[in-house]
């Protein structure tokens, strides 16, 4: 693989549906807030993966009009939004290191076929506090 900094994949969906926080009122605000929580992963890194990073919001459905900003480039799946995660880390095989932000287990099998690893959405966003 060469030097180029890892690419970490976002599953928006499946990490906004993490934390029942009324997401489902606003999907597409839940995506931006999560794309806009993202950006000083670019240059920090996440655990395991020191900064610069190459982030990858995938986003569908209602989401699919959330804007790249930078340090953050959002994909929009005109399909199935794992079908496209699974065709990024694809592309990444044997280039550079892949890390898919997801917690759904078929999508984690099947981006693991192409070398990628995988981290729960815990990586990416911290557990509300409570009381």
């Amino acid at each position: 693989m060469t030097g180029e900094s890892t690419l970490v994949i976002v599953d928006a969906a499946n990490v906004v549906g993490s934390v029942p926080d009324g997401w489902w009122r606003d999907r597409h605000g839940a995506a931006e807030r999560l794309r806009d929580s993202l950006v000083p992963y670019a240059a920090e890194g996440l655990p395991g993966h020191a900064g610069p990073v190459e982030l990858v919001l995938v986003v569908e459905g209602a989401a699919r009009q959330v804007a790249s900003v930078p340090g953050v480039r959002v994909e929009a799946a005109s399909g199935s939004g794992d079908d496209l995660i699974v065709a990024l880390a694809a592309a990444a095989h044997g280039v550079r290191s892949c890390l898919v932000v997801t917690a759904d287990r078929e999508l984690r099998q099947r981006a693991g076929a192409y070398g990628a690893r995988c981290a729960g959405p815990r990586t990416v966003r911290p557990l509300p506090r409570r009381g």
